[in-house]
């Protein structure tokens, strides 16, 4: 059976890929398997020529790679260039980095040498939003691991992932080190998390199905990495530049069609300034036209399906029904043709409606008044989710002590660029482990402890 891929902007199909089944993953499997023994027993300087290989490849392959996110996912051309091959790129060096730091040499603890070794076949599970991203946040920290791997990208956008195994072969990665096996989550996902031979899962996508994982590998006892869905809250102090903190907040709560789990989605302002901050907030979000994503001048594109589009409709008229102020946008499509969202901002939302508690993987923005700096931390905290955050204040250090109040992995302060080396991954129901750098590196290891 054939896969079709559809181009959201248009609801064309545009290609077709085969569903893998359970005798694919088998069979997969039993490759990655048959493989680890000689893989895990590479020189560390061998995998780091392979990494820094495949980041190469990238960069020789932004425009395709570029092209073909837009095309399968709708992620505005710009945006992709400029930040869904960039980042991989640089998470790609940074675990070589890592590795020519001396990550594998041991560390002497008592009379005791500590080792880190490879866990075995690993199968990666990754989503359509960043795909190239999440794709090589697993692989290649998997690979220079020493481990093998088995890949199931999400079925929206498998074509990232065909170029992905083309790079990542050209890189000198040997036939079942790394596999590549299509399909759905429930077919082709549910078989490898189950499967009694991989020794470990690392799986991005919702909070739902990161909860159907960890069940499954439980039977096995697998590792298991999730990152999982987000809530995130952007605080603006008193003390802040209003202006450039909503324009800022707005920026990072439409990107990538406002598709992204780490979005600032909740917008917390003073009370006293909730009008002024909606008056900026829909001035901002009136830049944001919905359009062609392959258009370099376009800043936001459709949702990535029809089923996407009308969950994120659906929060939209929840939002108005619980009374929210619809200030902007709203859930009549901005385009006839297409998956397309209209960029929508909602002021005085409390913590008690179910857009300020569920996300809704869309371009929602809903702002929150506060009253004090302990309610703008409540506030921000009142989620299950804990991904992501930000803080605005004209004092640093009084940004950076609300930081370490909010409850989750990585906060920006005033506006702080995001490090594809640092560690990425959440509290709560936003997951468990880190991905980049040396803490993505230490999710596919074991730690050995050897006595003399």
């Amino acid at each position: 059976m054939d896969i079709e891929v559809v181009n959201p902007a248009t609801g064309a199909v545009i290609g077709t890929v085969v569903a893998g089944t359970p005798a694919d993953v088998d069979a997969a499997v039993a490759a990655a398997v048959a493989a680890f023994p000689s893989w895990s027993a590479t020189s560390v300087d061998e995998r780091v020529g392979v990494v820094r290989r495949i980041a190469e490849g990238l960069v020789e392959r932004t425009g395709e790679l570029a092209a073909t996110m837009t095309a399968e996912m709708g992620t505005p051309l710009t945006f992709a260039t400029k930040v869904q091959v960039p980042n991989p790129v640089g998470i790609a060096n940074g675990i070589a980095d890592v590795l020519e730091q001396g990550y594998f040499d041991g560390e002497e603890i008592g009379n005791s040498l500590v080792l880190r070794e490879p866990i075995g076949a690993v199968a990666a599970i990754t989503p359509w939003n960043f795909p190239l991203q999440q794709m090589v946040a697993k692989v290649v920290p998997a690979l220079a691991a020493g481990n093998t791997v088995v890949l199931k990208p999400s079925e929206l956008a498998p074509m990232t992932a065909d170029l992905l195994a083309s790079i990542v072969a050209a890189a000198g990665v040997p036939s079942g080190v790394f596999g590549l096996v299509h399909g759905t989550g429930p077919v082709v996902g549910e078989a490898l998390v189950s499967h009694p031979d991989v020794d470990m899962v690392s799986f991005t996508g919702s909070t739902r199905a990161g909860r159907r994982v960890s069940a499954l590998a439980a039977e096995t006892v697998k590792r298991v990495a999730l990152e999982l869905g987000g809530k995130s809250a952007c605080v603006v102090l008193d003390d802040a530049d209003l202006g450039r903190a909503v324009k800022i907040g707005v920026a990072n709560a439409f990107m990538n069609n406002g598709q992204a789990c780490s979005a600032w989605t909740r917008l917390l302002v003073p009370a006293d300034r909730h009008d002024e901050a909606l008056e900026l907030a829909v001035a901002a979000a009136s830049k944001y036209r919905s359009a062609d994503p392959s258009d370099p001048a376009t800043r936001i594109g459709p949702a990535v399906s029809a089923a996407q589009r009308d969950r994120v409709v659906g929060y939209i008229r929840k939002g108005v029904e619980e009374g929210a102020t619809l200030a902007h946008g709203g859930p009549d499509a901005p385009l006839e043709q297409g998956f397309y969202v209209a960029p929508t901002v909602f002021g005085g939302v409390t913590t008690d409606m179910t857009i300020a508690q569920e996300e809704i993987f869309g371009p929602v923005l809903s702002i929150m008044p506060y009253t004090g700096t302990d309610d703008a931390v409540r506030i921000a905290n009142s989620t299950v989710y804990g991904l992501a955050g930000a803080v605005f204040s004209a004092d640093t250090d009084r940004a950076l002590a609300v930081a370490k109040r909010l409850r989750a992995g990585q906060v920006d302060v005033n506006g702080g660029a995001f490090n594809t080396s640092a560690p990425f991954g959440g509290y709560r129901q936003s997951g468990n482990g880190r991905e980049f750098g040396r803490f993505g590196l230490d999710e596919f290891c074991e730690v050995k402890s050897i006595q003399r």
